[in-house]
């Protein structure tokens, strides 16, 4: 439509989004349909947390708060950082939004000129690239592939530096992959930025509390102090708690950014939701037992989900450090035809014929620059997981 503007021409809808919106339509129209494409735990919120959203509506706390979250929230934000991560903030330090997704929006949109360069490790999530061109910067994808473990090494970091850059976006543990960067294999990556004093980072924490096995979870402002100035270390309550549709996300970093994403919020959106910041305060101040019970499902999930992949002809799923994603390659099944007929040319129509035939709604790796792969979320019933991937061995079973 010509009245629509040039940026937005730019981006394209959310194919996670999309997925899970093709797989409600099925279901809704009668499909016996198994959606995989959702990264959303399947656990309810705990009990604690919606008991204090309850009381937060019947105490009349339904009226505007502070742009970017109430003090409550924003000390609570504190603790947790000092407490988990070992960094320190003030309030003032900190900004809470509707959501992981707008806070870094907002900084982007707060940072970016035209011709600024983006530094985005591949498979990235899917909303990242997107959120850079509609705040006119530009993407450079770093691919790290499944041989290094879905991470990018410092030599690629610092190759993929220019004077341009102004953020690295990091995101460990990964959605779409699971991968987690150690401690070691983070201070690699610090150590080309300290070189580089033009580039920032925005780490993307909203994974930390699912880290599986030996994997610690590490983020870059703790490992490397020295980028503490140029680092806004990003988190919400969405995965670690089950609290998806409350839309409360966060961040801390020098107070001069921090202002500036408050301005943007004031002028789109003002305050997130003044009963989901009470509940998110709950969250981060009440008791934690949640975290290590969602964990243990998740991680006995992710084994169930591994073991059963690696037994598909074509099939190769590597076993990820954390989240509730597995990336498994498609490489043995491209340039084959389903037992319908339909021609695997791309991890794309994998998926596509996989849906269409056995019900199984999964994501195609090309959505998250680099295939051919496809992303499992395993944030459902080991029930449903199980009849996924049996259906998922009976497709590649049948191609030729």
């Amino acid at each position: 439509m010509a009245f629509l503007s040039d940026t937005l021409a730019r981006v394209k809808p959310s194919p996670t989004i999309a997925v899970t919106n093709k797989a409600r339509e099925l279901a809704a129209a009668g499909r016996d349909i198994i959606g995989l494409g959702a990264g959303e735990p399947d656990f309810d919120t705990p009990e604690n947390i919606k008991i204090a959203a309850k009381r937060a509506i019947d105490e009349g706390r339904t009226k505007y708060t502070a742009v970017d979250g109430i003090p409550e929230l924003k000390a609570a934000i504190v603790a947790k950082f000092k407490r988990e991560n070992g960094l320190s903030y003030t309030p003032a330090q900190v900004t809470v939004g509707s959501g992981g997704k707008q806070v870094l929006y907002n900084a982007l949109v707060a940072t970016l000129n035209p011709g600024d360069e983006v530094i985005i490790p591949a498979p990235y999530w899917v909303s990242y690239p997107d959120m850079v061109l509609l705040a006119g910067g530009t993407p450079v994808f770093v691919e790290g592939p499944m041989q290094t473990g879905y991470k990018i090494t410092a030599e690629q970091l610092e190759a993929a530096i220019t004077p341009r850059t102004k953020w690295l976006i990091f995101n460990s543990p990964s959605n779409p992959t699971g991968a987690g960067y150690s401690a070691a294999e983070l201070k690699r990556l610090t150590d080309v930025l300290m070189r580089h004093p033009h580039v920032w980072v925005m780490s993307d924490d909203m994974y930390e509390h699912l880290a599986f096995g030996d994997f610690k979870f590490a983020t870059p402002a703790q490992v490397e102090p020295g980028l503490y100035e140029r680092t806004l270390t990003c988190n919400g309550v969405s995965k670690a708690y089950a609290m998806t549709g409350w839309r409360i996300g966060y961040a801390a970093g020098p107070e001069a950014l921090i202002k500036a994403i408050a301005k943007v919020q004031s002028q789109s959106t003002s305050n997130p939701c003044s009963i989901s910041q009470y509940a998110a305060l709950e969250a981060l101040n009440g008791p934690q037992d949640y975290i290590a019970t969602s964990r243990a499902a998740f991680e006995r999930r992710r084994d169930l989900v591994v073991t059963a992949l690696n037994t598909c002809p074509g099939i190769v799923c590597p076993v990820p450090e954390g989240a509730f994603y597995v990336y498994p390659s498609v490489a043995g099944c491209i340039g084959k035809t389903s037992a319908e007929g339909a021609h695997i040319v791309d991890d794309e129509a994998f998926a596509a014929a996989l849906l269409e035939e056995t019900g199984v709604a999964v994501v195609f790796g090309a959505a998250f620059g680099l295939s051919p792969n496809f992303r499992i979320s395993y944030a459902t019933s080991d029930t449903a997981l199980i009849e996924a991937c049996a259906r998922i061995k009976r497709f590649c079973e049948g191609l030729r």
